[in-house]
């Protein structure tokens, strides 16, 4: 059995969002104002979203980006928040990395390493996904990824874009949530 992780103070986190079922823009702008309203929690920038190739069985393209967020939750409760948020969109658990209504994948959890069957952070697929990369880097490029000791930009411009088919600039954020920043355009 594992302690939770208590942060003593407000501890930054990163976040994936992806959707491929149903009106994905919608639902991941919902996403959004729904962790902009969670207690505990507050989003800081979002990227661009990315419309992308699906990973696994035949499916849709995916609409994919990033957030930042600080809170003062611990990462086994940020963890059920994100699963709370994914109910409440019509997420349903099936085949696996099949299509769905909305994912949100803790990425990045302050300096948090921890691999164990609940909870993995960093993600342990992060590193090999353009759509994580890419709109992570946009907000936060020169995060260090802690198993790497590489920032996200250095490990985004290694990746490359493959897969990633149309990059979307965010609307400008609704006035609910104050402290969201429009993620910035990709460097050519």
């Amino acid at each position: 059995m594992t302690t939770p992780t208590t942060p003593t103070a407000a501890t930054r986190a990163a976040i994936a969002l992806g959707s491929n079922l149903g009106d994905s823009l919608a639902t991941l702008e919902g996403a959004l104002q729904a962790l902009a309203a969670a207690t505990a929690i507050d989003l800081l920038a979002c990227s661009s979203w990315y419309r992308s190739l699906a990973i696994g069985p035949a499916q849709p393209d995916y609409l994919n980006g990033c957030c930042l967020i600080r809170t003062t939750l611990a990462a086994e409760a940020l963890l059920e928040e994100l699963l709370r948020i994914e109910r409440a969109f019509g997420r349903v658990r099936g085949e696996r990395w099949g299509p769905r209504t909305l994912d949100l994948d803790l990425l990045l959890f302050g300096d948090l390493q921890r691999q164990e069957p609940i909870l993995t952070v960093p993600h342990p697929h992060m590193l090999e996904r353009p759509f994580v990369l890419t709109p992570l880097a946009e907000i936060a490029a020169d995060w260090r990824e802690p198993r790497s000791g590489h920032t996200i930009g250095e490990l985004a411009a290694r990746l490359g874009a493959g897969g990633l088919l149309e990059r979307r600039p965010r609307p400008a954020g609704p006035p609910s949530m104050p402290a969201l920043e429009r993620g910035q355009p990709l460097a050519s």
